[in-house]
C-alpha cells in the first residue's frame, strides 16, 4: 500500500435508507402544512375586486346596511336554469349577499330543469308552483318570489323575448324582497280616486305602476274615495294624490288637513297642470310649495316654423336623501309640467318647524311660460327663467334629532303627473317615485339602489392583428412550451 493511499481520508459513509425516507417525509409534511396554511389564511383573509365596468357586483351601501342589521336567517334560492342568460350574473350577485350577510344569508342554486328532485322539495317547502324561473327569498314563514323579468328592464318594442336587456336591476328587486320578508307587515298607502284624471287609462297606469313598486318595496296600495269617508283610515302610512283633474271639496280638503295634522303621515302629490285644483294648491302653498299654473317648455323659431317642446329635461338635486342616489343622472318628464315656487328661505315656515327642499329642476334652456298657448312663446318678466323647480319635499318636524325625526310628517310634490305613464315611463322616473315613497314612509334605508346599465363592447381588429393572434396562439406559444420541455429533458440527460 502506497503512502498516498494511506494519507487519503476515507469517503463519508452513504446515508442510510431510513434517514432519507424520514427527510423526504418531513419535507412532504412541511409542504402540506404550508399549502393548507396558505389556503386557510387566503380563505379567511382575502380581498375581492369588482372589475366589471358598471360595478355590477358591488352592493350598494343601502343593501350592505340592511345585511348588517339582519336579525333573522334568510334563505335565497336561485331558481334560474343554468343555461339562461341571467343565471351567472344573478348567482354572482347572490354570492355577494351571502358573503356580506354576517352568516345569516344562505344561498342555494336549483336548476328547475335538471335538479327536479330538489325543485320539488322547494315547491313543497314554499308552496310556490315554480312555473317560471326567478329568485326565492324566504325568512321564517314569509316567502317572496321574484320572477326573472322583474330582475331586468328591457328595451321598448317587440315581444318580451325579443326585447334586449337594457338594465339589470337584480339588487333592487332582491333587496326589496329581503326587506319585505324580514319586516313582515306591509305598509299601507291609499290612492285617491274619484276626482278625475287626464284619461281613465292614465289613472289606471299610475295605480298599476305604483302597485308594482308596492310589491317590490313592501307596501300595499288601496283606492280611497274621499267623498265616501269622513276620515283617512287610521292604518294609512301614506296618501297619494296623482293627476287630480277636479279640485277637492272643502269637506275633502278638511279630511286631508286632518290627516296631515297627525303625528306621522306621508303625502305624495303629483299635479296635473291642466287640472283645476285651487284648494289643493292653497294647501301646498301654506307649506312652502306654490304651483305656478304655467308650463315648463322650450320654444324656438325654425325653418319649418315655430317649435315648442313640452317634454322637459330635468336635473336632480344632490343634497336631498331622495335624489342623492340619482344626482349623477338626468331624466325627461313627458307630457306637460308646471313649475313650482319653493320657499325654502321662508321665516314663517322655519318658525313652524317646516323644512322645504327642491328635488328636481329643469335644465337651463327651459323656462316656466304663462302664455304657453301662443305659437311662439317668449320668456318675459312674468315668466320663470331661473330656478325652474319641478319637484320639492316638505317635512314638518325636527331633522336634527333622529328620535323626533321618526315622528315627522313628510310630503313630496311633483309638477307632473305623466312620469309613470306606461308608454313614456323611464326607469329613472320610477326610481324617483320609489325613493319619494320610501322617504314619506320614513324608510330612508331603502333609498339608493339603482339599476345597473347593460353595455355591449366590441373589439375591432385589423386583419394583421387577427393574424398575429392566430399565429401566437397556434404556433408561438406551443413552441415555447415545447422548447422549455426539451431544455429540461436535455439538462436531466446531461446530469
Amino acid at each position: 500500500m502506497s503512502a498516498d493511499s494511506e494519507n487519503t481520508p476515507p469517503a463519508p459513509p452513504m446515508p442510510r435508507r431510513w434517514s432519507i425516507g424520514v427527510n423526504v417525509f418531513i419535507q412532504i409534511m412541511l409542504t402540506l402544512v404550508l399549502f393548507f396554511g396558505v389556503n386557510r389564511l387566503s380563505y379567511r383573509y382575502h380581498t375581492r375586486w369588482d372589475l366589471s365596468p358598471q360595478k355590477n357586483f358591488t352592493l350598494s351601501q343601502i343593501t350592505l346596511n340592511n345585511l348588517e342589521k339582519l336579525s333573522k336567517d334568510v334563505f335565497i334560492a336561485n331558481v334560474i336554469p343554468r343555461d339562461a342568460p341571467l343565471f351567472g350574473e344573478t348567482q354572482t350577485l347572490l354570492e355577494e349577499y351571502r358573503i356580506n350577510g354576517q352568516g345569516r344569508v344562505k344561498v342555494r342554486s336549483i336548476d328547475p330543469l335538471r335538479d327536479v328532485e330538489r325543485a320539488e322539495e322547494l315547491k313543497a317547502e314554499t308552496g310556490l308552483p315554480l312555473d317560471q324561473s326567478g329568485v326565492i327569498v324566504r325568512c321564517s314563514k314569509r316567502t317572496r318570489f321574484i320572477p326573472e323579468e322583474e330582475l331586468v328592464i328591457r328595451e321598448k318594442g317587440g315581444t318580451e323575448v325579443q326585447r334586449a336587456i337594457k338594465e339589470y336591476r337584480g339588487e333592487d328587486a332582491i333587496t326589496s324582497a329581503l326587506i319585505n320578508v324580514v319586516e313582515g307587515d306591509a305598509k299601507k298607502l291609499y290612492f285617491v280616486v274619484g276626482k278625475g284624471s287626464r284619461t281613465e287609462a292614465a289613472l289606471l297606469e299610475s295605480m298599476l305602476a305604483i302597485g308594482e313598486l308596492g310589491r317590490q318595496q313592501n307596501f300595499q296600495l288601496f283606492p280611497l274615495n274621499l267623498a265616501e269617508i269622513s276620515t283617512v283610515p287610521a292604518d294609512a302610512d301614506g296618501v297619494i294624490l296623482c293627476g287630480l283633474r277636479y279640485d277637492l271639496s272643502e269637506r275633502e280638503m278638511e279630511i286631508i288637513k286632518a290627516y296631515w295634522a297627525r303625528q306621522r303621515t306621508g303625502l305624495l302629490v303629483m299635479l296635473d297642470p291642466s287640472g283645476e285644483t285651487p284648494r289643493l294648491g292653497a294647501f301646498l302653498g301654506l307649506h312652502g310649495v306654490v304651483p305656478r299654473g304655467d308650463r315648463v317648455l322650450y320654444a324656438e323659431s325654425t325653418g319649418k316654423g315655430a317649435r315648442k317642446e313640452f317634454s322637459v329635461q330635468a336635473i336632480f338635486d344632490v343634497e336631498s336623501p331622495i335624489t342623492r342616489p340619482l344626482a349623477t343622472t338626468s331624466t325627461n318628464l313627458p307630457g306637460q309640467t308646471e313649475s313650482l315656487e319653493v320657499r325654502f328661505e321662508d321665516e314663517y315656515l322655519k318658525n313652524q318647524n317646516i323644512t322645504v327642499h327642491p328635488l328636481m329642476g329643469a335644465s337651463t334652456r327651459y323656462w316656466g311660460e304663462k302664455n304657453y298657448l301662443e305659437d311662439l312663446p317668449i320668456a318675459d318678466d312674468e315668466d320663470v327663467k331661473e330656478d325652474v323647480f319641478l319637484a320639492a319635499s316638505v317635512e314638518r318636524g325636527s331633522i336634527s334629532d333622529e328620535r323626533v325625526r321618526l315622528e315627522s310628517c313628510r310630503m313630496v310634490i311633483v309638477g307632473n303627473a305623466a312620469m309613470l305613464d306606461k308608454q313614456s315611463a323611464l326607469a329613472v322616473n320610477r326610481d324617483f317615485v320609489s325613493a319619494s315613497l320610501n322617504w314619506i314612509l320614513n324608510r330612508e334605508k331603502n333609498i339608493g339602489i339603482t339599476p345597473k346599465p347593460k353595455s355591449n363592447y366590441r373589439i375591432q381588429l385589423t386583419q394583421r392583428q387577427s393574424d398575429i393572434i392566430f399565429w401566437s396562439t397556434t404556433l408561438v406559444m406551443p413552441s415555447i412550451v415545447l422548447s422549455l420541455g426539451l431544455m429540461v429533458w436535455a439538462s436531466r440527460r446531461a446530469s
